[in-house]
């Protein structure tokens, strides 16, 4: 596949809009990469039901990203900081062959997250993710940390930045219900239900100075992008 998108036949270009203008494309995920922050501003993906594998798979070292040419973060600059490499892409999502598992161990795919959110309400929702896979047999993903805040903190020789909170997006875009669902989380474990997290795409771009969908019909994107409504996501 070299570097086209993994997708092959999209009636829609799902990626959203870059600010840094650096644009990876992986086998497995497609990201826009940030060097002032040492990571993904998003990391996008399409996640379809036959994508979910429970093979165990050997967890491999985490590396630099072969295709960013100002060097993604060393994977010493997390060592002893106190924060887990959170995976953007998680490695759950992508354990169907071992190519594109270890595609996921790229630092430019990972952020610096405290444990107990990596392990906690940001697993929850990566699980819940790979529920919706299944109920609606694909959709699309778009995922990365609130790169804008001032003053974040940062880790590491490369100076990795901490974001104070965490995104994902998520559109099916299937008939005869096409519909989207956004989550902002502030960087930190909660015991709330995820729903209770739910924010408009609207809110999520004028956060990021990101367009998410802006290849979907303008009459789609207003009405998606406008709501908050979850109701008509599957939360069991």
């Amino acid at each position: 596949m070299g570097d086209e998108q993994i997708e092959i036949g999209l009636d829609f270009n799902y990626l959203p809009t870059s600010t840094t203008g650096v644009i990876v494309n992986h086998k497995g995920y497609n990201l826009s990469y940030s060097e002032a922050h040492e990571q993904a501003e998003w990391v996008a993906y399409s996640l379809r039901e036959t994508d979910i594998s429970y093979i165990d798979r050997k967890r491999p070292y985490f590396i630099y990203d072969p295709k960013v040419k100002t060097k993604s973060a060393h994977w010493r600059s997390y060592k002893n900081s106190g924060y887990d490499r959170g995976h953007l892409c998680p490695a759950g999502d992508r354990r169907l062959t071992e190519e594109l598992y270890n595609e996921t161990f790229y630092t430019s795919n990972v952020t610096p997250q405290q444990h107990d959110f990596n392990s906690g309400i940001w697993n929850t929702l990566e699980q819940k993710t790979r529920y919706w896979a299944k109920k609606y047999k694909r959709i699309y993903v778009v995922t990365g940390g609130i790169l804008t805040d001032s003053n974040l903190k940062s880790i590491g020789k490369d100076k990795v930045s901490v974001p104070k909170a965490f995104y994902k997006v998520i559109l099916d875009y299937t008939e005869p219900e096409i519909k989207a669902i956004a989550f902002l989380f502030p960087h930190e474990d909660s015991n709330r239900p995820l729903y209770e997290f739910v924010v408009s795409i609207d809110e999520l771009e004028q956060k990021t100075g990101i367009d998410f969908f802006p290849e979907l019909p303008d009459d789609i994107e207003n009405k998606l992008e406008a709501y908050s409504n979850y109701k008509n996501w599957s939360f069991r």
